[in-house]
């Protein structure tokens, strides 16, 4: 039976994709080759979505043959468990996505990691973070690049930003935004003290369409600078890193890591649509909790989450109370759990 209503509104999804469809078969359609890849991604992402219905369908069926032939035969048991299993975490999945109402949860995302005070520890703290979630999103099959970075001389980073690109990685990843605290005892103390380190995560939506956030050049205001880092032969000797100010709203944007000035531009731009886009979100549920006589239980910049590597191994999400003892998977980028948990708590429902 064809679901209908919500995410999965496959018969509306499927009138979408066939508009869309019908536009890039209109002549001169690649003559705007950046409004052709804008509807290009929003095609694309309607598919994904049918993509994944079809899969949890496909699995259904998979298991309930298999469940069949075991009735008739005990040894295709461990068959038919297998196949049981694998329909319940797509279903699992499915319900995550399901909880994914926001306007843009279905983005790209952009990922910041900014180390706390502490120096050595904190910025050790921040690169281990970003592997962390490098490693969650190649467990999802997203695509990540680097924006921006700024390594520490004396080793970890100061900060970073990150893209990942795929199907709802906003919406799985906006449940990061907080600060994250490490206690361990620090592996460049050599009286083997335990440390307190914190690092801050901010989570921003890509904007798919140019027009959603409109930026007038009259309203920035471009500085170019001479990339810094650890020297050598990588350091740019030329103006090539660009901070752009966007004038209206005070919020500034740099990027340096790539090699030419027009592609720094470019991701600072790029960076910026997402902060002014986020900007937005936060005000529309500033506005939303005000009318509704809500106090807003998690404030920005709070303590969401700690890890805990000694005297014992736990890391526990301060919001919700889900807690593991496997400190070295959820490093290794096993978050899902703590997503879900996040997502079934405060997603907006219809």
């Amino acid at each position: 039976m064809t679901p209908s209503g919500g995410r999965f509104d496959i018969e509306v999804r499927l009138e979408t994709i066939a508009a869309l469809e019908t536009q890039t078969y209109a002549p001169g359609f690649w003559d705007d080759a950046k409004a052709a890849q804008e509807l290009m991604s929003r095609l694309n992402r309607h598919r994904e979505i049918i993509k994944e219905y079809e899969q949890a369908e496909c699995a259904y069926e998979e298991a309930d043959a298999a469940h069949a032939l075991a009735l008739e035969d005990s040894g295709f048991i461990g068959e038919a468990e297998a196949a049981a299993a694998e329909f319940s975490q797509t279903l699992n999945d499915l319900e995550l996505a399901q909880m994914l109402s926001g306007d843009y949860d279905d983005h790209d995302a952009i990922l910041s990691i900014h180390a706390g005070t502490g120096g050595l520890e904190a910025q050790d703290w921040a690169e281990m973070l970003l592997r962390m979630f490098e490693r969650w999103a190649e467990r999802h099959h997203y695509q990540t690049e680097l924006i921006d970075s700024l390594p520490a001389d004396e080793g970890g980073i100061k900060s970073a930003t990150l893209a990942i690109n795929g199907l709802n990685a906003y919406g799985y990843l906006k449940s990061e935004r907080g600060v994250h605290r490490l206690v361990r005892i620090s592996p460049y103390d050599t009286q083997g003290r335990r440390h307190t380190s914190f690092a801050s995560v901010d989570v921003l939506p890509q904007v798919v369409d140019d027009n959603e956030i409109a930026l007038p050049t009259d309203e920035l205001r471009v500085d170019t600078y001479r990339s810094s880092g650890k020297g050598g032969q990588h350091l740019n000797k030329t103006d090539s890193a660009v901070r752009i100010t966007h004038i209206p709203s005070g919020i500034v944007v740099q990027c340096q890591d790539e090699r030419s000035q027009f592609a720094n531009k470019e991701r600072a731009i790029q960076l910026l649509r997402a902060k002014l886009l986020d900007k937005r979100i936060r005000e529309r549920e500033a506005e939303l909790l005000a009318l509704r006589g809500e106090q807003q239980e998690i404030g920005w910049g709070s303590q969401i989450r700690s890890y805990v590597f000694q005297p014992y191994q736990l890391v526990k999400d301060h919001r919700t109370g889900f807690e593991t003892g496997n400190t070295g998977a959820v490093m290794d980028g096993e978050i899902d759990d703590f997503i879900a948990e996040y997502l079934r708590r405060y997603a907006k429902r219809d």
